[in-house]
């Protein structure tokens, strides 16, 4: 629908495509790796209906932005955010983010507040540390992420395929909650996706956002699946509710990561009442 600047690769502009549609109470939905602002379907959806404008965006190197080979960590995300709500005067927005679109809203609260946040969603949350630490026992060994960033580099189409079978627990939901054509289009955006950026990312999910967390006094709701097995609750969901004063929890039962598809309804019915 339309382009906006964020910044220049050398000669080139860098620009993030995004979509801007309806009227009323504004929603800015952020997308996960390695998808695009298009995985928001249902929920666009859902939005539009209950009267919300509703803004999604693809992240620099997906979808139907520009690739550049360079910003890809948390404040160059955070920043790209800042400039699309600032562009298009977004006020009283509620940010909902997804997977790695969580860690978006987290930094843009962190870093920049809450004039413009009336409220926030985190669905499958990265948040708030990943790795493991003498004060984070929860987290994952390094060598995991470093064998993530192995296998995309040794064939990232082939990685990309088995991520999305797990992201929707395939094994379980295939052919009910999940199509193969669906698993399709998903792997078709992201093998179009930045090469350069499907590594990259992988760094800036060792990200530490609990500085970022203890920032957010807006009202917040978590969503998450109990059976996530990209991120488990137990190792983050459940944990950053706890963090936020006043957050709502909301686990679930038998959600995959890609829960807002397999489990769009019930994802819908804790998003519509709350961003109200």
């Amino acid at each position: 629908m339309g382009m906006i600047s964020v910044g220049k690769e050398n000669s080139t502009s860098i620009d993030l495509y995004y979509e801007d549609h309806g009227a009323g109470t504004p929603v800015v939905l952020i997308h996960g790796w390695p998808l695009s602002g298009a995985s928001w379907e249902k929920q666009t959806a859902a939005l539009l209906k209950a009267g919300h404008r509703v803004i999604t965006y693809d992240r620099r190197g997906f979808g139907r932005s520009s690739k550049p080979t360079i910003g890809y960590n948390y404040d160059t995300f955070a920043a790209d955010l800042d400039v699309v709500l600032k562009t298009l005067d977004l006020r009283d927005v509620a940010l909902v983010g997804f997977s790695m679109g969580t860690g978006e809203v987290t930094r843009y609260i962190g870093k920049y507040g809450t004039d413009r946040v009336r409220k926030a969603v985190l669905i499958g949350t990265l948040g708030p540390y990943l790795v493991k630490a003498s004060d984070n026992v929860e987290g994952v060994d390094p060598s995991v992420f470093e064998g993530i960033k192995n296998a995309i580099r040794a064939d990232r189409a082939s990685f990309t395929f088995d991520f999305l079978k797990n992201f929707y627990n395939y094994d379980v939901t295939g052919g009910t909650l999940v199509s193969d054509r669906v698993l399709e289009d998903n792997w078709n955006v992201a093998a179009g996706a930045s090469p350069t950026g499907t590594l990259q990312c992988v760094d800036s999910w060792l990200e530490d956002f609990r500085n970022d967390v203890a920032r957010n006094t807006v009202p917040t709701l978590i969503i998450h699946g109990d059976a996530d097995r990209i991120l488990p609750a137990a190792a983050t969901a459940r944990r950053q509710a706890k963090m936020i004063k006043h957050a709502r929890f909301a686990e679930i039962p038998g959600g995959p990561h890609g829960l807002c598809w397999t489990h769009g309804d019930r994802v819908n019915a804790e998003l519509l009442p709350f961003v109200e």
